[in-house]
């Protein structure tokens, strides 16, 4: 059915629920050794204890200063001690369960840890990643669950006229059955790109858990690529190899439409309704009709999710928001957002809203700059009746908080 254009099938079963690679030489790439000396062979690291603490280990006898520099409370400048031998080691307090990040430096310079094969890419940043099991990161971890599988698709853009890249996560058994199944369309936030919620958010193994636990109905989940004038993560020499490009802000596109920060959601409109949705309904065995779509999406991908699915109601019936900052918070314009003037009609009648929307989901981290605006957007759409869901969680504007959002938010789909 598929053809040629689906080119790399991704089957993931790795404990730490991340796309996982063999540890690279060291040093790694430019910028990533460890200057000052000869880095020896790599000691076990890191270590996970049953409390949640854990110990990074580090060979790097000519070494005067290795640090860990981790995304937990307190990860920054974990100052680390050298023994006899040269190994360098540094014990944390006990982490919260979560599946965490970190890198170490030697004497200055950023390098990843070379005992730990799982290693993952947030836009142009490689960290190692680590688990700390418990109940809280259950949905993380891999067992023994059904798996789906995970492939890389290229489809036609008659916008960029070249084929793009996006993955397609297939729930289990779908290759074996002639079942149908609903369609979660799932966007990234600036700087990522279409392989970020299945290496960042552990989109896959979130959905396999679920589903097996009963907990999610079976459903595909599409994640593809919202920079629109790339083609792909892999586009060698693309936008994103610009100065400004992949560290964290939207990608340069031509002038935005209203309510619009950094995307041109008319051109997201076009691509999503115009070839995306398309390709997927005619090369998937997907249940027909917006009832059975969801479009949702983190930061930059949950302003996208909100322009493009409350716009299109006709397309989508559930549409959801993880931390955007469209409504302020990110240091730019913090006007409220109207959406009557976006959406036409959508506070006229409530009731006919409503009853369109099967689900609208809003989620921000409770540290997050942009909770104070969501907040506010949320009072002025409870003023007017229209009905959502709001969740917070602990964290900022961060990996564990989309995380959860997907979680929770894909316990709701297509009931």
């Amino acid at each position: 059915m598929l053809k040629l254009i689906q080119t790399a099938v991704v089957l993931i079963g790795l404990s730490s629920a991340v796309l996982a690679q063999q540890p690279p030489a060291v040093p790694t790439q430019p910028g990533r050794g460890a200057r000052g000396g000869q880095v020896a062979a790599a000691p076990r690291s890191p270590e996970v204890f049953p409390d949640g603490r854990i110990t990074f280990h580090l060979s790097a006898p000519n070494a005067t200063d290795v640090r860990v520099n981790g995304n937990w409370d307190g990860g920054r400048n974990l100052a680390m001690t050298k023994d006899g031998s040269g190994i360098w080691s540094v014990t944390t307090s006990a982490l919260d369960p979560e599946l965490w990040n970190y890198t170490f430096s030697v004497n200055g310079s950023t390098m990843l840890d070379p005992g730990n094969y799982h290693i993952v890419r947030d836009g142009t940043r490689y960290m190692n990643s680590v688990l700390v099991p418990g109940t809280a990161s259950a949905l993380y971890q891999t067992g023994m669950m059904p798996h789906g599988t995970v492939a890389a698709v290229w489809y036609p853009s008659t916008t960029l006229k070249t084929a793009r890249r996006m993955l397609v996560y297939t729930p289990a058994g779908y290759e074996g059955s002639k079942a149908r199944y609903p369609v979660l369309y799932l966007f990234h936030g600036g700087g990522g790109d279409e392989e970020a919620w299945n290496v960042m958010g552990a989109a896959n193994v979130i959905l396999d858990n679920l589903i097996s636990q009963g907990k999610a109905k079976p459903m595909m989940v599409v994640m593809p690529n919202a920079n629109w004038t790339e083609s792909a993560a892999l586009d060698i020499g693309g936008p994103r190899a610009t100065p400004n490009a992949r560290g964290g802000g939207a990608q340069p596109v031509a002038p935005s439409a209203p309510g619009g920060g950094g995307q041109n959601y008319d051109r997201a409109e076009k691509e999503i309704i115009g070839d995306i949705v398309p390709f997927i309904e005619k090369n998937y065995r997907t249940l027909a009709g917006r009832q059975n779509r969801a479009i949702a999406g983190l930061s930059m991908g949950g302003g996208i999710s909100i322009n493009v699915g409350l716009k299109r109601l006709d397309a989508f019936a559930s549409v959801g928001q993880f931390s955007s900052g469209m409504f302020g918070g990110t240091g730019g314009s913090s006007a409220a957002v109207d959406f009557e003037k976006l959406f036409p009609g959508f506070y006229k009648d409530p009731a006919a809203t409503n009853k369109r929307l099967r689900l609208l989901y809003f989620s921000c981290g409770a540290a997050d700059p942009r909770m104070p605006f969501q907040t506010k957007a949320v009072e002025d759409l409870r003023n007017h009746k229209i009905a959502l869901t709001v969740k917070g969680f602990p964290g900022a504007h961060e990996w564990r908080v989309w995380r959860n959002s997907l979680s929770d938010m894909a316990t709701m789909l297509f009931r």
